[in-house]
């Protein structure tokens, strides 16, 4: 498994936290982010994913999530750790993939 600088995945979190706060209206899409963990909870992934992180091939195959049109990722270590997909599925709008339960 490759490991993502610690700093560096901060960063894009980070990032992906601050599009949302750009407005004094937006707000955390914590409705994505519980959908997000009930999905992996279904799929009896979120244990091993909230450890490890979540390949991106497999997001993208077997789960549905697509790049958001325009996005640049990267930078977005994969495995995606699982801070800095909680972060994306807070940004709403302003994320990097479109999940398909959100």
């Amino acid at each position: 498994m490759r490991m993502f600088p610690i700093a560096a995945a901060a960063a894009l979190a980070s990032a992906a936290v601050l599009t949302t706060a750009g407005s004094a209206s937006a707000s955390p899409d914590t409705s994505c982010m519980q959908s997000g963990i009930s999905t992996l909870r279904s799929a009896g992934l979120l244990g091993a994913v909230a450890k490890n992180g979540v390949d991106l091939t497999y997001a993208v195959e077997s789960l549905g999530v697509t790049v958001r049109p325009g996005a640049d990722i990267s930078g977005v270590p994969d495995p995606v750790p699982f801070s800095l997909l909680l972060a994306d599925h807070r940004a709403g709008d302003s994320s990097l993939f479109v999940y398909p339960w959100c």
